[in-house]
């Protein structure tokens, strides 16, 4: 059996030049899929507000179902870190209440670790989670969360600004920082100059690893994906033809036949 993936098999990993898998996840059935596929990493993210609720963005996301959700996940896997992702003002307001809120990822749904976004502006979150004992991913560039300060989701391009964050969330106490819109050479920079792993969306080859979310990865949106996005599967096409059969068969009379039949 696999060992579970911990912090410490990520900073080897980075150490060793092996490249980091993560994927999200927001359910049991797709997280024993993914956990068994060999993927080092499983974010509950709250982009679960878009992906599965058919929200606008995932601000409207609360504590309770970010921990309902990695539950689900937590208990599906046996080897892969799963990291729950902290919600909108589920760490903004104080300190007491972030670190009250992370706890909570580990205690009542099992998590490994949480994520949470921002850079410099958050380092002091970052520090007092991490100083309970929870392993904390930072995440900066573009941040879903700050939607609206962008501006919209943007590609991030300032370096300075950008290093910066990586360097501070480093010296905070995070054990791996997530890199989503930036630039490719910014990004590898970004991951030479830190010892911890830096996990890419949107960011590149020279991530020390690459994340995606499920539901776009498989194609099981038929929504426009954004342009990081490679689809290596089309599972809504081979659902809509097996619906499409399904329907045909009962109108038909053709299904069930005898063989799907008690005697």
């Amino acid at each position: 059996m696999t060992s579970k993936i911990t912090t410490t098999s990520l900073f080897q990993m980075k150490k060793e030049g092996k490249k980091i898998t993560a994927l999200t996840a927001y359910d049991y059935p797709f997280a024993r899929m993914v956990d068994a596929s060999g993927i080092e990493m499983i974010l509950v993210g709250d982009s679960l507000g878009m992906v599965v609720q058919g929200k606008e963005n995932t601000l409207p996301v609360t504590m309770d179902e970010m921990l309902y959700h990695t539950a689900m996940v937590t208990r599906a896997c046996e080897t892969a870190m799963v990291v729950g992702d902290m919600p909108f003002m589920s760490y903004q307001s104080s300190l007491d209440q972030a670190v009250d809120n992370a706890g909570r990822f580990l205690k009542e749904a099992g998590a490994g670790a949480v994520k949470l976004e921002g850079g410099a502006d958050v380092c002091d979150v970052i520090k007092a989670v991490a100083s309970a004992g929870i392993p904390v991913q930072a995440h900066i560039g573009l941040t879903p969360q700050s939607v609206h300060q962008m501006g919209g989701f943007k590609v991030q391009r300032d370096e300075d600004r950008l290093m910066a964050d990586a360097m501070e969330v480093q010296s905070a106490g995070a054990f791996s920082v997530v890199l989503e819109g930036i630039p490719s050479p910014i990004a590898e920079k970004i991951t030479k100059a830190l010892t911890i792993p830096t996990i890419g969306i949107g960011a590149g080859a020279h991530c020390d690893g690459q994340i995606l979310v499920l539901h776009d990865m498989l194609g099981i949106n038929d929504r426009h994906l954004p342009k990081f996005v490679k689809k290596f599967a089309d599972v809504h096409a081979v659902a809509a033809k097996g619906l499409e059969d399904y329907l045909n068969a009962v109108r038909k009379g053709e299904f069930p036949t005898s063989e799907f039949e008690y005697k």
